[in-house]
Formats: C-alpha cells, sequence, structure tokens
C-alpha cells in the first residue's frame, strides 16, 4: 500500500470506526513510530519528543483512565454519548501516546536565554510535526486513527502505571486500528481564501 507523498498526505484522515485488527505486526508499527520520532525535525534538533506505543491490554488499560476520569465530570444524563465514543477507541488495535520531555526544553532555555521563551511554541510545533507523520505513515499501511487530547485529565495515572518520566508532558493520545468503514466526506474551505502569492 505504498504510495508516493502526496497521495499519502491525501489519504490521511480522522478515522474514529477502528477495529481491534491491524494489517501489519506490532515490530512494524513499532518500527513507524521510531522512524517518525528520528526523522522529525526539532528546533536547535532538541529530539524532545517521546512516544509510548500500547497495544492489547495497554491500550485497553488507556482508555479506561479516560474513561474513569470523565465519569466524575461529565454529567450523568450526558454519558452514554461519552461512553460510546471512548468505547470506539478502547476498541482499536492499539494507541500511540505522544509526549514532550520538559527537561530537554528547559535545558535548552538555560543555554540560549535570548530565546528561552520560544522554546516552548516550538515544542509544540515539533509534537504537531511527529503526530502528523506517525498518523500519514499509520494510515499509509492501512491503519485508521484519530488524534485525541485526554491529556490533563490522565496524564498523573498514565505516568504512574507505566513509571514515567514526570518532565515528560503529555500532549495527546492517537487510537488507532484497521478502519470498519470510510470516514466521512471532507469539507474544504476556498483555497483562494487560504493561500496568497507574491511575487513583489
Amino acid at each position: 500500500m505504498k504510495r508516493i507523498f502526496t497521495e499519502a498526505v491525501l489519504n490521511r484522515r480522522t478515522c474514529y470506526s477502528i477495529t481491534n485488527n491491524s494489517p501489519v505486526s506490532n515490530e512494524e508499527i513499532k518500527e513507524i513510530i521510531e522512524f517518525a520520532v528520528l526523522n522529525t525535525p526539532s528546533a536547535f534538533n532538541s529530539q524532545s519528543s517521546r512516544c509510548v506505543l500500547l497495544f492489547g491490554e495497554a491500550s485497553q488499560q488507556l482508555w479506561r483512565f479516560v474513561m474513569e476520569a470523565l465519569c466524575k465530570i461529565v454529567p450523568k444524563d450526558q454519558f452514554e454519548a461519552t461512553e460510546q465514543k471512548i468505547n470506539s477507541f478502547s476498541a482499536g488495535y492499539g494507541t500511540v501516546l505522544f509526549f514532550e520531555d520538559n527537561e530537554v526544553i528547559h535545558a535548552l532555555q538555560e543555554k540560549f536565554p535570548l530565546y528561552a521563551a520560544y522554546f516552548d511554541s516550538w515544542s509544540d510545533q515539533t509534537a504537531g510535526m511527529l503526530q502528523f507523520t506517525s498518523w500519514t505513515m499509520l494510515e499509509n499501511i492501512g491503519l485508521g486513527a484519530s488524534l485525541q487530547h485526554y491529556n490533563v485529565l490522565i496524564e498523573a495515572s498514565v505516568k504512574k502505571h507505566w513509571d514515567l518520566p514526570q518532565t515528560w508532558k503529555l500532549i495527546s493520545q492517537m487510537p488507532f486500528g484497521a478502519p470498519s468503514k470510510d470516514p466521512e466526506e471532507k469539507t474544504f474551505k476556498p483555497i483562494e481564501e487560504r493561500v496568497y502569492t507574491f511575487d513583489k
């Protein structure tokens, strides 16, 4: 299912209907995430991104943490829709957790005080590029995925359960699995309103 770059970008879509199946091995998925981490650019070559790849029971445990946290804040009369949404993520084959290491960022802020105010923003940009690269590459091998952000609700539980460094900041969660149906058709705003060209 290898595609040229433009085809891969075009076909990367948000996919909520995922199954507990994969067209490739866990090792190949791991190699994709490792490739993305190694080759995503970062400011000052900081290499501040970290990933945790969860399969099987580990992935389901992650979404149990989310469900438990949401039970405490979502009104009971609204919880059914929330539960269905989280169950759709839990039904997948696995989940990628994306982090940024604040220890790396703080060290750069101390080393380059002139740019200290910008390193957090640059870290966010690195995280965004890594998420896009990982997402596109997963889709390219036949896996559907989406990007979720339950960070504040689950970060402490995630770090404690998998014994992760406290300096890591949870950025997002990407549940993935073989898609059970095609994503909805995407609509686009006029490109003329989004891209401008000047030659002087």
